[in-house]
This record gives C-alpha cells, sequence and structure tokens, in this order.
C-alpha cells in the first residue's frame, strides 16, 4: 500500500517515490534469503548510494542532495519497510557521517565529506563499549598523544558494519574528565592495528554485521580528529539526535510493512465462509495498527520540521523514537497475530518482521534512556 505522503516540493515527491520503486524492486525480492543467510548486502547499499540516498541530507556542494531531513527520513522509511537491515545500514551511515559534516572544519569536509556522503563509502559509528553504552562517562578507548597525533587504544561493541565500513566515527577519551575528555575521530577502515570482533549471533537483522572493535596502538593524525578536543560527548550526543530520527523512520517503514502484509492477508484468508477482514474484530485491530503507524510517521516528521528550521528537537528526537520503536514491537506482534499460525512460520514475513523490530527499542538508547531525555527536558 503507497504511503499518502505530503512532501514539500515536487522534486522531493519524485525522489521519494523514485527510492520506493528502487526498494520495492531490488531489495524486497531478496531479503528473506539474504537475512536468513546472513548476507550482508554491500551491493544494495552501493546502489543506494549511487542513487544519492547516502548523502540525501547532506549539501550539495560535498556531493550530497542538499535535501530537508524530513525528505530523507521519508525516503528511509521506503527503503526500510522493504528490507529493515538496508534501512538500518543507510541511518548508521548517515549518522557516521553528520560529525564530519557538522564538526569539521572547511579544510576536512572538503577533504572527507565527498567520498564519505557520495556513495562510495560506506561508514560506521564507534562509540558503545561492553560496559559504556548510554553511559559516555564510562569509556574507556583512550587516543593519546604522539608524535604523529594521536595513538589509539581500546575497545568498542556493537558496531553496525564492523569489519565492512570505510570509516569509522570514534569516540576516545583524550582526558580524565567524565564528560569533557572524550573527543572523536575519523578512523579509515583499513588503519594498521584496527581489527574486529566475529559477528554478534542476534535475534533479528542478520544481514547487518554487528561486531566489536580493537584499535592496538591506532595512528591517527591530528587531521582525523573531528571538532576540538574534549568536544566529543556534544559531538555524540548530537549525532545520536538525528540517529535516532533514523531510526524511528525505520521503524515506522517495518511497521508500515507489517500493517500492509497483515491487511492483504485479512483480505484474502476466509473462514466461515468469508474473508476474515469483514470480521469487525478483526478490523479493528487492523483500524488500530493504521492509527500506530500515522502517530509514528507525525512524530518523527514533527521532529524533522524542528531540525530542519534550525530549532531544539532532542526531545522530539527521543519521543519520536520511543514511539515509533514502541508501534513497531506492537505492529509487528498484531501482524503475527492476524496471519495466525502461518504467522509463527518463516513462509511469511512477520515473524521476522516481530524479531527485527524489538532492537529499535534498544539501539541509539534503550527506550528507557528515551524517557529520561524526555523527563530531563520537561523538568529543566
Amino acid at each position: 500500500m503507497s504511503v499518502d505522503r505530503l512532501l514539500p516540493t515536487e522534486e522531493a515527491t519524485e525522489l521519494v517515490a523514485l527510492v520506493r520503486e528502487i526498494a520495492q524492486a531490488e531489495l524486497t525480492t531478496r531479503a528473506a534469503a539474504d537475512e536468513a543467510a546472513g548476507r550482508f548486502p554491500r551491493d544494495a547499499l552501493a546502489l543506494l548510494g549511487e542513487a544519492g540516498l547516502l548523502g540525501l541530507p547532506y549539501p550539495e556542494e560535498y556531493g550530497g542532495a542538499g535535501q530537508p531531513y524530513e525528505v530523507y527520513l521519508q525516503a528511509l522509511e521506503e527503503v526500510a519497510a522493504a528490507w529493515m537491515a538496508v534501512g538500518v545500514g543507510v541511518s548508521v551511515h548517515v549518522m557516521a557521517s553528520y560529525a564530519m559534516a557538522a564538526f569539521g572544519t572547511p579544510e576536512q569536509r572538503a577533504r572527507y565529506l565527498p567520498e564519505m556522503i557520495g556513495g562510495r563509502m560506506l561508514g560506521a559509528y564507534a562509540l558503545s563499549e561492553a560496559q559504556a553504552g548510554s553511559d559516555i562517562s564510562a569509556m574507556t578507548t583512550r587516543a593519546k598523544r604522539a608524535d604523529h597525533g594521536y595513538e589509539l587504544n581500546g575497545a568498542k561493541a556493537w558496531t553496525t558494519h564492523g569489519s565492512y565500513a570505510d570509516f569509522y566515527t570514534t569516540f576516545a577519551r583524550t582526558g580524565d574528565d567524565p564528560r569533557g575528555g572524550v573527543s572523536c575521530f575519523h578512523v579509515p577502515g583499513h588503519a594498521p592495528g584496527l581489527t574486529f570482533g566475529s559477528p554478534e549471533h542476534k535475534m533479528g537483522l542478520n544481514a547487518s554485521p554487528t561486531t566489536a572493535l580493537y584499535f592496538d596502538a591506532v595512528s591517527i593524525a591530528d587531521r582525523q580528529r573531528i571538532g576540538d578536543e574534549g568536544q566529543g560527548a556534544r559531538i555524540a550526543l548530537s549525532s545520536l539526535d538525528s540517529g535516532r530520527l533514523g531510526i524511528a523512520a525505520c521503524a515506522t517503514g517495518l511497521a508500515q510493512a507489517a500493517l500492509d502484509l497483515a491487511a492483504d492477508y485479512a483480505k484474502e484468508r476466509e473462514q466461515f465462509g468469508r474473508p476474515i477482514a469483514e470480521f469487525q474484530g478483526l478490523r479493528f485491530l487492523l483500524a488500530d495498527m493504521a492509527a500506530a503507524v500515522d502517530s509514528a510517521r507525525a512524530t518523527y516528521l514533527m521532529a524533522a520540521r524542528k531540525r530542519d528550521a534550525g530549532r531544539p528537537f532532542s526531545r522530539d528526537a527521543a519521543v519520536a523514537k520511543l514511539i515509533a520503536s514502541d508501534v513497531a514491537m506492537k505492529v509487528t506482534t498484531d501482524a503475527v497475530q492476524v496471519l495466525g499460525g502461518y504467522g509463527y512460520t518463516k513462509d511469511f514475513p512477520a515473524e521476522r518482521y516481530m524479531r527485527e523490530a524489538k532492537v529499535t527499542q534498544i539501539f541509539e538508547g534503550t527506550n528507557q534512556i528515551q524517557r529520561l531525555v524526555i523527563g530531563r527536558q520537561l523538568l529543566k
């Protein structure tokens, strides 16, 4: 079912329609097989890069498309509806590029951004550690001063695109202050001393590799530090605000796919001599699912429009991520129920949607963290 979208320009309408066409033609047909095999679809991400999606919200002067965030997120939603792992991959890459785009010097942006956002490279975001997830102050990975710039030692956990990325936006401790002692670095994927753990065995998103990173005396030049020393926590939190909107859009796309599957099945499945869609109880369930998806979309669009207007949006991003991920979990669970026994089998994608939805309540800050952010903003 095509979503009735309200986009700011005719160009944006055509762009989102093109992304939908590519996603439906190139992603939906292979998602189930690649997920079952745990194959990373680097070629699919490269295809989207060629179409301009990896740089959609970034300036044209550096190879981006210069589109508002509300347009980028609606295009991202279409990708996630076709294949969640690819949608998450795009979201992670765009978030990994944010630090350079927003905090890099003009020289750094000219040097690095064209390849980062032009579709030829794939990025990863290395913030979390085994004992330091949402608690940045607990970070132990350290970048100490050396003759050439910095020497990076430590480990990162839960890194999407680990071992596949061309660059890692990495946060490391350069001082002892819990928050003010963290800095941000652009680390090439081929850097000597950078190694990777085995891929995590996950409930879902099996085509999206998640690994640990290990830094053993990795040399980092001064020009690869993004922002000032000690500015890393600010960069990380700012990146996460935008990244949470990406996850909200992905979660909404996943929920939309589950709703479409359930509605189509209900029109075809017959019981007691008529389609089950004619039973009022099921119609009410589908109506609640549709209302929830529409609500999730509205929350991320509100946050995106504030971001595009240059207004504070941290609280709105937390609300969007919280609402959209909870909706994804609820709607995918309901879709399994609508399909009944078939929903519990791998003959239909409903069970995969349900498994994929769960992680949206966890990454880019758990939903408990989102509630802390919202509560803190309310009580300022």
